[in-house]
């Protein structure tokens, strides 16, 4: 029996056992050896700010009523699909606002829950009412569209003016 053991430049170790009185193939052992990544070390500084920030984020939504908050996702929801529609446009924008939206509309909806275990409604229920708001929606444009129309009315007025 011969013991084969091949390295090759990209960290890549084949081994094989070769049984010269047997013809039966026993196969090939691939071992990858990873270069040990240098860790980034955050400074505790940052840490603090951002989890400041999350806290005044926090703490602006729980001062909204459940109403704003139901105006707010819708609002949100609506941007995100803006961002969806300009990435499938191939448009500019910036890809870091749709982790950001996601994220605020699940900090909204996990402070509407939590209103929700407060009243006592349970899961079922919440469900139920979820249902029934999400047929009341009335559909509108999302706030930068608004914006972006009205800046386009305004330099229509210039140019006629």
């Amino acid at each position: 029996m011969i013991s084969l053991s091949i390295a090759t430049p990209s960290s890549v170790t084949f081994t094989s056992k070769i049984n010269l009185s047997k013809s039966s193939f026993h196969g090939i052992r691939i071992a990858q050896v990873c270069p040990a990544h240098p860790r980034t070390i955050h400074s505790s500084s940052s840490m603090v700010v951002k989890m400041a920030k999350k806290e005044e984020e926090l703490k602006e939504i729980r001062t909204k009523t459940t109403e704003e908050l139901q105006e707010e996702i819708v609002d949100l929801k609506g941007e995100l699909f803006m961002l969806r529609l300009q990435r499938s446009a191939r448009n500019e924008f910036k890809s870091s606002e749709f982790l950001r939206m996601r994220k605020r509309i699940a900090r909204m909806l996990t402070v509407k829950r939590e209103r929700e275990l407060e009243e006592g409604i349970n899961k079922r229920i919440s469900r139920k009412l979820d249902r029934k708001w999400k047929k009341s929606i009335v559909p509108r444009p999302p706030p930068s569209l608004l914006k972006l129309r009205e800046e386009e009315a305004s330099e229509e007025a210039k140019e006629s003016a």
